[in-house]
């Protein structure tokens, strides 16, 4: 069965640092974009990165602009965020996203999501 799983959440204290991870198992193609976004009770969904996988290009939100770096790992569909410095307003639940048409632009790719995995930064 076709599923994005995302590993890599947890708590930490502000300044501090996370890796997430997210894995597409179960897909036939290459991802168009892989990206991740973060929601925030109380608050509206975000974009936080994309990565377009042809050519590499990289979209970052301006609030983790210089904190945060996705990269694309070396198996097939998979995908990294490195979070540095983090804040507490960081603290989200954190999805995965994949698209496996051409539909997305920018930092919004949006196509599969995964169950997503919290963060929580403490000050």
């Amino acid at each position: 069965q076709a599923q994005l799983v995302e590993s890599g959440g947890g708590s930490v204290q502000a300044g501090g640092s996370l890796r997430l991870s997210c894995a597409a198992h179960g897909y036939t193609y290459s991802s168009h974009c892989m990206g991740w976004f973060r929601h925030a009770p109380g608050k509206e969904r975000e974009g936080v990165a994309a990565i377009y996988t042809g050519g590499g290009t990289t979209y970052y939100a301006d609030s983790v602009k210089g904190r945060f770096t996705i990269s694309q790992g070396n198996a097939k569909n998979t995908v990294y965020l490195q979070m540095n410095s983090l804040k507490p307003e960081d603290t989200a639940m954190y999805y995965c996203a994949a698209d496996f048409t051409l539909a997305s632009s920018g930092l919004d790719c949006q196509g599969y999501r995964g169950q997503g995995t919290q963060v929580t930064v403490s000050s």
